[in-house]
Protein backbone atom coordinates (compact mmCIF):
# COMPACT_ATOMS: atom_id res chain seq x y z
CA UNK A 1 0.00 0.00 0.00
CA UNK A 2 1.31 3.46 -0.64
CA UNK A 3 1.21 6.55 1.30
CA UNK A 4 -0.75 9.23 -0.75
CA UNK A 5 -0.24 13.03 0.24
CA UNK A 6 -3.07 14.94 -1.39
CA UNK A 7 -6.01 15.73 -0.44
CA UNK A 8 -8.77 14.05 1.19
CA UNK A 9 -11.90 12.61 -0.35
CA UNK A 10 -14.14 13.61 3.05
CA UNK A 11 -14.83 17.15 3.97
CA UNK A 12 -15.15 17.95 7.55
CA UNK A 13 -18.20 17.50 8.11
CA UNK A 14 -18.59 14.30 6.87
CA UNK A 15 -19.35 14.79 3.69
CA UNK A 16 -18.19 13.72 0.45
CA UNK A 17 -15.32 15.95 -1.76
CA UNK A 18 -15.92 14.55 -5.28
CA UNK A 19 -12.59 14.90 -7.04
CA UNK A 20 -11.72 17.35 -9.74
CA UNK A 21 -8.96 15.22 -10.97
CA UNK A 22 -7.04 11.77 -10.48
CA UNK A 23 -3.80 11.17 -8.76
CA UNK A 24 -0.68 12.63 -9.72
CA UNK A 25 2.65 11.05 -9.12
CA UNK A 26 3.99 13.68 -7.08
CA UNK A 27 1.58 13.26 -4.58
CA UNK A 28 2.76 10.22 -4.01
CA UNK A 29 4.80 9.70 -0.75
CA UNK A 30 6.79 7.01 0.87
CA UNK A 31 7.64 5.47 4.81
CA UNK A 32 9.99 7.37 6.59
CA UNK A 33 13.89 5.82 6.31
CA UNK A 34 14.82 4.87 9.89
CA UNK A 35 18.74 4.95 10.06
CA UNK A 36 19.76 2.54 12.75
CA UNK A 37 23.52 2.07 13.95
CA UNK A 38 25.56 -1.62 12.29
CA UNK A 39 27.56 -1.90 9.13
CA UNK A 40 27.38 0.72 6.68
CA UNK A 41 24.04 0.55 4.33
CA UNK A 42 22.94 3.43 1.77
CA UNK A 43 20.27 3.18 -1.31
CA UNK A 44 20.20 5.98 -4.05
CA UNK A 45 16.75 7.28 -4.29
CA UNK A 46 16.67 7.47 -8.55
CA UNK A 47 14.38 10.57 -8.90
CA UNK A 48 12.70 12.79 -6.69
CA UNK A 49 11.13 16.29 -7.31
CA UNK A 50 13.25 18.23 -9.77
CA UNK A 51 14.98 15.34 -11.14
CA UNK A 52 17.58 15.28 -8.43
CA UNK A 53 18.44 12.12 -6.67
CA UNK A 54 19.01 11.56 -3.02
CA UNK A 55 21.12 9.05 -0.72
CA UNK A 56 18.69 7.64 2.06
CA UNK A 57 21.39 6.14 4.47
CA UNK A 58 20.09 2.89 5.66
CA UNK A 59 22.43 1.98 8.34
CA UNK A 60 25.30 3.91 9.72
CA UNK A 61 28.77 3.46 11.57
CA UNK A 62 30.53 6.56 11.66
CA UNK A 63 29.76 10.13 11.51
CA UNK A 64 31.75 13.42 10.97
CA UNK A 65 31.68 14.91 14.65
CA UNK A 66 32.74 18.91 14.84
CA UNK A 67 34.63 20.00 18.17
CA UNK A 68 33.96 23.38 18.19
CA UNK A 69 37.18 24.47 20.80
CA UNK A 70 39.49 22.93 18.53
CA UNK A 71 37.02 24.07 15.34
CA UNK A 72 38.16 20.40 13.72
CA UNK A 73 36.17 17.73 11.92
CA UNK A 74 36.63 13.90 13.23
CA UNK A 75 35.20 11.07 11.60
CA UNK A 76 33.94 8.79 14.68
CA UNK A 77 32.66 5.65 15.38
CA UNK A 78 28.82 5.97 16.67
CA UNK A 79 28.45 3.74 19.84
CA UNK A 80 24.94 4.26 20.78
CA UNK A 81 21.99 6.46 20.79
CA UNK A 82 21.25 8.16 24.13
CA UNK A 83 18.71 10.78 23.78
CA UNK A 84 16.13 11.09 20.85
CA UNK A 85 13.43 14.13 21.29
CA UNK A 86 11.64 12.61 18.06
CA UNK A 87 10.43 9.38 19.85
CA UNK A 88 12.05 8.13 22.68
CA UNK A 89 11.11 4.53 21.23
CA UNK A 90 14.16 5.31 19.06
CA UNK A 91 16.66 5.27 21.40
CA UNK A 92 15.51 1.48 22.35
CA UNK A 93 15.44 1.11 18.82
CA UNK A 94 18.91 2.74 18.00
CA UNK A 95 17.23 5.14 15.28
CA UNK A 96 19.62 8.14 14.45
CA UNK A 97 17.78 11.23 13.68
CA UNK A 98 18.17 14.77 12.80
CA UNK A 99 18.79 16.35 16.80
CA UNK A 100 18.85 12.78 18.13
CA UNK A 101 22.36 12.95 20.90
CA UNK A 102 24.38 9.92 20.18
CA UNK A 103 27.91 8.68 22.10
CA UNK A 104 30.66 8.76 19.95
CA UNK A 105 34.27 7.30 20.68
CA UNK A 106 35.17 11.54 21.58
CA UNK A 107 32.08 11.82 23.71
CA UNK A 108 28.18 12.69 23.44
CA UNK A 109 27.06 14.39 20.01
CA UNK A 110 24.35 15.90 18.64
CA UNK A 111 23.24 14.90 14.86
CA UNK A 112 22.93 18.27 12.71
CA UNK A 113 22.61 16.14 9.30
CA UNK A 114 19.66 14.52 8.36
CA UNK A 115 20.46 10.84 7.60
CA UNK A 116 17.62 9.81 6.06
CA UNK A 117 18.07 12.64 3.10
CA UNK A 118 21.42 13.53 2.90
CA UNK A 119 23.10 9.90 3.32
CA UNK A 120 25.63 11.06 5.68
CA UNK A 121 25.60 11.92 9.51
CA UNK A 122 27.33 14.98 10.71
CA UNK A 123 27.60 16.03 14.49
CA UNK A 124 28.62 18.24 16.55
CA UNK A 125 29.76 17.74 20.09
CA UNK A 126 28.46 18.41 23.44
CA UNK A 127 29.07 19.01 26.92
CA UNK A 128 26.93 17.69 29.49
CA UNK A 129 24.06 19.63 30.27
CA UNK A 130 24.39 21.57 26.85
CA UNK A 131 21.78 19.90 24.75
CA UNK A 132 19.34 21.67 23.01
Amino acid sequence: MTIYQGNDSKKISGGVRRPSRKKRKYELGGYSTQTKIGSRDSRVVERVRGGNRIVRARVVTHANVYDPESKTYRKVKILRVVENKANREYVRLGIVTKGAIVETELGLAQITSRPSRDGVVNAVLVRTGEQT
